[in-house]
């Protein structure tokens, strides 16, 4: 008997007809002789909805009861679909993230998971039970809830599957699994049968939406077998077929490498530039304008520090486009005291990155890259590399064309 958790995202409990599906997804898996451990995210909408009420009573970004209103919506969503298995004869029971528990550091509207006491699913479990959890959502040490950020609920169900060593971890979306780039730009991307942990670990960090970038952490780290797949399919495909559908996330064997050179692409719209402008050439520097961003619990990605001219140089880096404003207003006095030229703000870039393990063993992928976005006069603002990606960051109007023109010169659409 196989222990699987299944994770359900808002698309694909969307509607209460949505819902009976799911439940009628799960109950055959139940018959196939499996334990079922679910998780759900909200309703489609919902915490879109509940974060709009937030919205028009406070200004506030983080506060201990806007967890408390955000965290209801997949409360709602447990209980309907407990509800909705009890119909198909399938015993069921719903836990809250309290419940559970899973327990969190106290960081509203971000917080982390410490640990997992699993002892009360798995309680669920040998009655005869399918617990149904809340995901988004866990409890700090006050007793206060906790949301883990958007997404969060592809975390709470590897992070379930890591504390109940399950056998597999499914997360079902509205896509039917990885793709070599986003098929809504490029018609002709493939889906990808198999990819690695630090491949889809980059596609993440790029901006791919297919799973939550801490998720997949969580998963290389505890090493859970995690796989995508379609909530959209028929709910009454056979069992056989379904469990070897979708992406699989595993581990780099010997071969892998001597596959591609690239596996995929993956792009980002939601970022800004930030340029600090004729700051002095010397050691600290980049301590004195990062340290105040960190402490701002904004994150920073790509970062550039031009060569040294007349005893200033420019440093330039990225953080999300929503923090843009934050980053400026944090950086103001920081410019002033190290007596830099100018504070420069650009939120019109996009990243565009190639992801794959076969560039430790190709060279002039780089190269490569860049003829392509030459031949089709794109300029490229900053680049960033690491053993298997290679990152630039251009103007957003040119995101599609770069896709599409790198999707071709590397091949994706014939894997």
């Amino acid at each position: 008997m196989a222990l699987i958790v299944q994770k359900f995202g808002g698309t694909s409990v969307g509607s209460t007809s949505h819902i009976k599906n799911v439940a009628k997804r799960v109950s055959k898996w139940v018959k196939g002789d499996n334990q079922i451990v679910v998780v759900v995210s909200a309703m489609a909408g919902e915490t879109n909805r509940l974060f709009n009420m937030i919205s028009d009573i406070t200004d506030s970004q983080i506060d201990r009861e806007i967890d408390a209103v955000a965290a209801t919506g997949e409360q709602v969503t447990a209980g309907l679909l407990s509800l909705a298995l009890k119909q198909l004869g399938i015993p069921s029971q719903s836990f809250t993230g309290w419940q559970v528990p899973i327990m969190t550091d106290g960081a509203y509207t971000k917080a982390r998971i410490k640990n997992i006491c699993g002892e009360n699913i798995l309680s669920s479990l040998s009655d005869g039970y399918v617990p149904i959890v809340t995901g988004f959502q866990g409890m700090d040490d006050a007793k206060s809830t906790n949301t883990l950020g958007r997404g969060g609920s592809d975390t709470s169900a590897v992070a379930i599957a890591a504390s109940l060593s399950a056998d597999e971890c499914q997360i079902y979306t509205d896509v039917d699994g990885v793709y070599t780039t986003d098929p809504r730009v490029v018609s002709n991307a493939c889906l990808l049968k198999t990819i690695t942990f630090e491949e889809m670990l980059e596609m993440a960090s790029l901006g791919s939406k297919v799973l939550q970038l801490r998720s997949v952490e969580f998963a290389g780290k505890y090493h859970v077998k995690l796989r995508v797949l379609s909530s959209l399919t028929s709910p009454d495909c056979p069992l056989e077929e379904e469990a070897k559908s979708g992406t699989l996330i595993t581990y780099e064997d010997d071969n892998t490498m001597e596959q591609a050179e690239v596996s995929g692409i993956a792009f980002n719209k939601d970022e800004a530039k930030v340029t600090v402008m004729g700051v002095p050439d010397k050691p600290g520097i980049a301590f004195s304008i990062l340290d105040p961003i960190a402490a701002a619990n904004i994150e920073v990605d790509v970062i550039v520090q031009n060569i040294g001219k007349d005893g200033t140089t420019d440093f330039s880096f990225t953080v999300a486009r929503k923090d843009l404003t934050k980053t400026l207003d944090t950086l103001r006095p920081v410019a002033k005291h190290i007596k830099a030229r100018d504070l420069i703000g650009d939120d019109d870039i996009c990243k565009v990155g190639l992801v794959g393990v076969g560039m430790r063993s190709h060279v002039g992928i780089a190269s490569k890259m860049f003829k392509a976005l030459s031949d089709e006069n794109i300029n490229i603002q900053m680049i960033s590399t690491s053993e298997i990606k290679i990152t630039v960051v251009i103007h957003e109007n040119s995101m599609e064309a770069a896709t599409k023109i790198l999707h071709k010169a590397f091949e994706l659409d014939k894997k």
